[in-house]
């Protein structure tokens, strides 16, 4: 998959906090999101994660701050930092990690883990 339209593949589910595959390089993979709520508090021990507001606003909680993303924001979560995505209103977000990392990292939710490498 060389290229795509992610507003095309956002158009594709509807599903929140269940992360698709849209592209795969080197290791990493790009992923889209549809979230809305609160997410568990988790962290991922060996992998840096960056998160890309697409669209609406959402929050990155940390325990001692948090920060606030708009459309085109951007931030990177190093590995081992606690972090938790909060959303009011349903936001759309594009992440980029490698392929092996569980979206839930060091935390086992049935209702938030998801599957990994479902590919849209």
């Amino acid at each position: 998959m060389p290229a795509g339209d992610l507003d095309d593949k956002f158009s594709q589910f509807r599903e929140h906090w269940q992360p698709k595959v849209v592209a795969s390089l080197n290791g990493q993979e790009v992923k889209l999101a549809k979230i809305l709520g609160e997410f568990p508090w988790h962290r991922h021990a060996e992998a840096d994660e960056l998160f890309l507001c697409w669209r609406g606003r959402f929050r990155l909680e940390f325990r001692d701050h948090a920060v606030e993303m708009g459309p085109g924001d951007y931030h990177l979560v190093p590995r081992g930092v606690e972090h938790r995505p909060v959303a009011e209103a349903e936001a759309e977000i594009v992440l980029f990690e490698p392929a092996d990392v569980r979206n839930t990292g060091d935390v086992d939710d049935a209702c938030f883990t998801a599957p990994q490498g479902v590919v849209l």
